[in-house]
């Protein structure tokens, strides 16, 4: 079993707060966090799945339920069928505000949740449990991780046939299944099409109106689709960097599959011979350095891009308090070359830190401060630099 490193920031969490929201994809360990939380707490516990209907009819008198737990940790699972809960839930805490009260688990983003949640402010620590990450299963093991992806049963499977077929049940449930009960009424080939599309578009600007027409939907369709992408943790959009720096920037988010296994299962890349002679691959390598480092990014650094009308653009930007921490540029290269775009962004960000990703072995430093470095050494490098 592959140890979580969340584990020890969910049983703090716990410790601190009446309710702990753990968020994430489907299938991304929530559920198997979350009893092996249940079984290491001093405290008693017990787990209900909302998507049983058992477990769904114990709480057709939810207060009454409820009340008989006062001293024991009370887990809910996929939250977000039940949004009724929530003021209950607020209810039930400040009758007795004591820590560890509930962990509740859902599949919807943190901002779609905090709408439902709002009666729960200053009573909620919301954390999100990721795929796996390279600080999780091993420098030695991040080529794997590149094609597989992190979702546990995909990166784990005996073999890249396994893994596969996995990622494709992965697909069709999400769409045929996951999105309507989460209350998105979309037919499932026509997301599966827009999914596809943008797996073709890993990393480029979001174009609303072209993925529209080829799509033969209207705009505000097509983002609605972004939408339910985004919010169920399987797209991210990275935003642009807005600075002072007297130059016409780029003001649409950038389009990134947050799991590059599922990203290569939407193109038919059933391995990394397929994966080295398809053109995404560049594009496949800088979403998952991207995702790698998002992954484990103290909350107190917000990530964008940069790119303005003349040209100049860096694949990741690291600010604290508006302040330009890091650039990062994603090369799949062995001797990675550094374009006048990435000098041109440099002069205007003067970051303090700037690094060229690669899938070399080596770290070592070049001209003008840049350090190229092997993205198995990415972690220790956020840990001892980016720390809160």
């Amino acid at each position: 079993m592959v140890k979580r490193k969340i584990v020890q920031i969910l049983k703090d969490s716990i410790r601190k707060y009446p309710v702990v929201a753990l968020l994430g994809a489907r299938q991304v360990g929530k559920t198997t966090l979350a009893k092996v939380i249940k079984g290491q707490l001093k405290k008693p516990a017990i787990y209900l799945d909302l998507e049983l209907t058992s477990d769904l009819n114990k709480l057709g008198e939810a207060q009454l339920f409820l009340s008989q737990y006062q001293d024991t940790l009370v887990i809910v699972d996929e939250i977000q069928r039940m949004p009724e809960l929530f003021p209950l839930l607020r209810a039930l805490v400040d009758q007795n505000r004591m820590p560890g009260r509930f962990l509740i688990l859902g599949s919807t983003s943190i901002d779609l949740l905090k709408q439902s949640s709002e009666s729960l402010a200053g009573r909620i620590k919301f954390l999100e449990l990721s795929p796996f990450h390279l600080a999780e299963i091993g420098a030695s093991n991040s080529q794997i991780l590149w094609v597989r992806g992190g979702f546990p049963n995909s990166f784990l499977a005996n073999n890249d046939t396994e893994s596969n077929d996995w990622r494709e049940s992965f697909i069709s449930t999400y769409l045929e299944r996951d999105v309507p009960q989460l209350g998105f009424r979309v037919p499932s080939l026509q997301l599966r099409r827009f999914w596809t599309m943008l797996a073709h578009n890993q990393g480029q600007l979001w174009n609303a109106s072209q993925i529209a027409n080829s799509l033969g939907v209207s705009a505000p369709t097509a983002k609605h689709y972004l939408n339910i992408l985004g919010e169920t943790f399987v797209i991210r959009e990275l935003l642009p960097f807005f600075a002072n720096v007297g130059k016409r920037l780029v003001k649409s988010p950038k389009i990134y599959f947050r799991d590059t296994g599922i990203l290569h299962r939407l193109l038919n890349i059933n391995s990394f011979e397929d994966l080295q002679s398809n053109p995404i691959i560049g594009n496949s390598w800088e979403g998952f350095v991207i995702e790698e480092i998002l992954k484990i990014l103290p909350g107190n650094f917000l990530p964008y891009f940069y790119r303005t009308s003349a040209g100049a653009e860096i694949d990741l930007v690291i600010t604290k308090s508006n302040n330009v921490e890091v650039v990062i540029e994603a090369k799949y290269s062995l001797s990675p070359k550094l374009q006048k775009g990435f000098w041109h962004s440099i002069d205007d960000l003067k970051p303090k830190h700037k690094i060229v990703v690669y899938p070399g072995n080596e770290t070592y430093p070049v001209k003008n401060g840049i350090i190229i470095m092997s993205i198995k050494d990415i972690p220790a490098w956020i840990r001892k630099r980016l720390s809160k």
